[in-house]
């Protein structure tokens, strides 16, 4: 007998939470993903770290002072904050929602504390932690980068020791030694999550109750 969740559903779209490691490669995974994948739409976080150099506000983050983000949180505008290398982040819950409802699959890209705030509010979202292939290789990525001071490569690397410690809280894990591979990973993923059958039921209701008809 199929069933489907009871849990109720905010459209047809499906949430992916992404998290990783700084230097892992989320943001260049994401951005490859969004560039093939037309039903994809990334949520713009908030945050109160300075941009890095190439960064515009509004396209890759929001970028508010401290006291601004304080006043959002007190209010209730995040759907899930917190504090990561010194600097607060957070999601907002009506962009969110209101890209679901027009049947388009949302990007996350949040670290492991927000993954489980966000599990708490919509259980069907769809967890995907990406990985290093080493610890090695992880800070040499993060040298190439050429963004950090070498004290903030090392905290960076001994954060990223800590964050593995909870990939086994994702159903989804992508381990990106090979781009290229680790795309085509990702993007199955969001394929498969998008024939669910709790979003097929609200994309072609009528459809799926008439095969489901057992009168």
């Amino acid at each position: 007998m199929i069933q489907h969740s009871s849990t109720p559903r905010i459209g047809p779209g499906s949430l992916f939470v992404i998290a990783a490691p700084s230097g892992a490669g989320k943001t260049t995974l994401t951005r490859m993903a969004l560039a093939q994948n037309p039903h994809l739409a990334l949520s713009i976080s908030t945050t109160t770290r300075p941009p890095r150099p190439g960064e515009q506000d509004g396209v890759h983050y929001h970028f508010v002072s401290v006291e601004t983000f304080k006043q959002m949180q007190a209010v209730g505008e995040f759907l899930e904050s917190a504090e990561v290398h010194g600097n607060f982040y957070g999601t907002t819950r009506s962009g969110i929602e209101a890209l679901l409802r027009e049947d388009r699959d949302v990007i996350l890209e949040i670290d492991w504390q927000g993954a489980q705030q966000i599990r708490q509010i919509y259980p069907e979202s769809v967890g995907v932690f990406i990985v290093p292939p080493s610890f090695a290789a992880l800070e040499q990525r993060l040298q190439g980068r050429g963004q950090d001071s070498a004290d903030v490569i090392a905290r960076r690397v001994a954060n990223a020791r800590e964050e593995l410690q909870h990939l086994d809280e994702f159903p989804y894990v992508i381990i990106n030694e090979n781009l290229d591979e680790a795309l085509a990973e990702l993007l199955a993923v969001f394929a498969a999550a998008r024939v669910r059958l709790d979003n097929q039921i609200q994309r072609t209701q009528s459809l799926m109750a008439s095969y489901l008809n057992r009168s």
